[in-house]
Order: C-alpha cells, then sequence, then structure tokens
C-alpha cells in the first residue's frame, strides 16, 4: 500500500514553506503545490492520504477544487485553511463533505491533530473499500448456481429444500455449497450471511 501523503495547496510560498517542514517534522510525507491545477493533475484517487487546502487561491479556489475531486469520486478527506475564512463559508465546506475547517493562524499542534484525524479516517475509509472490492470479485468468481446456492444458504434453507427448489440431488447442494464458502472465503455460515449483508448495502448504497 502507498504511503499516506499529506497534500498542501497552497498559494503562498511561506505557507507552503511553513507547512512542509512543519508537517515533515512529525514524520508525514508531505507535497505541496502552488496551484490547484499544479495538484489536481497530479492527483490519483487511489493515493491514500489528506489534503490541506487553502480556501482563497488565484483561478481555482478551495471550495471549487473540492467540488471537482467530489465529481471525481474522491474519498480524499479535505481541510480547509483560510486567513478569510468566515462561518458560512466554514459551513459550506462541511456540507460538501470537507473534514474540517481552521481559521489562520492557528496553532501548529491544532493543524497536526487534524491532519493525524484525517489520516486515520481516510485510512479506515480505504480498508473498508479494499475489503468490499475484495467481496465483490469473490462473489463474482461464483457461478450462476453457486449464486443461487448462495442466496438459498443465507435464506437459512436446508440442503434438503434447496435441492427440492433447485431440483438437483442433496449431494449436488452440498458440493456447491462447499464451492461457495471456500471461494467467498467465510469459515462459517454467520460469516457467509455477513458477506452477504455486506454485498448488499454495498449494491444499494452504490446506486
Amino acid at each position: 500500500m502507498k504511503t499516506a501523503t499529506v497534500h498542501v495547496v497552497d498559494d503562498d510560498d511561506a505557507v507552503r514553506s511553513s507547512l512542509k517542514l512543519l508537517l515533515k517534522s512529525v514524520g508525514l510525507t508531505t507535497s505541496v503545490y502552488a496551484s490547484a491545477q499544479e495538484f489536481l493533475s497530479l492527483w490519483q484517487p487511489d493515493h491514500a492520504g489528506c489534503l490541506v487546502l487553502d480556501v482563497r487561491m488565484p483561478g481555482m479556489s478551495g471550495p471549487e477544487v473540492q467540488m471537482e475531486l467530489n465529481a471525481r469520486g474522491a474519498i480524499i478527506p479535505v481541510i480547509f485553511i483560510s486567513g478569510h475564512g468566515d462561518i458560512p463559508m466554514a459551513v459550506e465546506a462541511i456540507q460538501h463533505g470537507a473534514f474540517d475547517f481552521l481559521q489562520k493562524p492557528f496553532r501548529d499542534q491544532d493543524l497536526i491533530d487534524r491532519v493525524q484525524r484525517a489520516l486515520a479516517a481516510d485510512g479506515e475509509n480505504r480498508k473498508l473499500l479494499s475489503q468490499r472490492d475484495t467481496l465483490r470479485s469473490r462473489y463474482e468468481s461464483l457461478t450462476p448456481r453457486e449464486q443461487e446456492v448462495l442466496a438459498l444458504v443465507t435464506q437459512g434453507k436446508a440442503n434438503k429444500v434447496m435441492a427440492g427448489d433447485l431440483g438437483v440431488s442433496q449431494r449436488t447442494v452440498e458440493i456447491h455449497r462447499a464451492r461457495v464458502m471456500e471461494k467467498m472465503g467465510a469459515h462459517s455460515l454467520a460469516q457467509l450471511v455477513r458477506m452477504v449483508l455486506e454485498l448488499e448495502n454495498d449494491l444499494t448504497t452504490s446506486h
């Protein structure tokens, strides 16, 4: 997994330099960008980390960057910093999914705390997404018949009943059932049910 990086976007050279020094002093990998366009041209959705973003910049403002990231389906947590940060702007940023908002001048420790919380949140998010991706690819590796068996198993049907429903022998159901457990990587029926619930949640939230 790629190292989590703190991306700092600010058009002020002095601010960029001081933030880079501050974040590196606590052992955080940091990349700085002088403009929103520079950041967006280099940013990749699979890059773990968080974004420290100035609100007012020439060309493209912080909130516009946030909207662009949202349009790209980004999950990177955004911490806004602003010298002119009025409350309505902070509220709007949070409503559009910003992780936090800091008004200049802020204490170094306040920024470090927020960055570390944002990195932890990003890590949790990515872990969840990778588990869902794994589950989905495991489910897609099942044959259509195995998917039918999985649906019946998680409804709590006995092998004998499933055999009747599917018009096959009980032994065939047992073989399919064993293959489903193996392909899904489930060690128990309870775990299999949990996996199916996760997949169903994922499907309903992605539509």
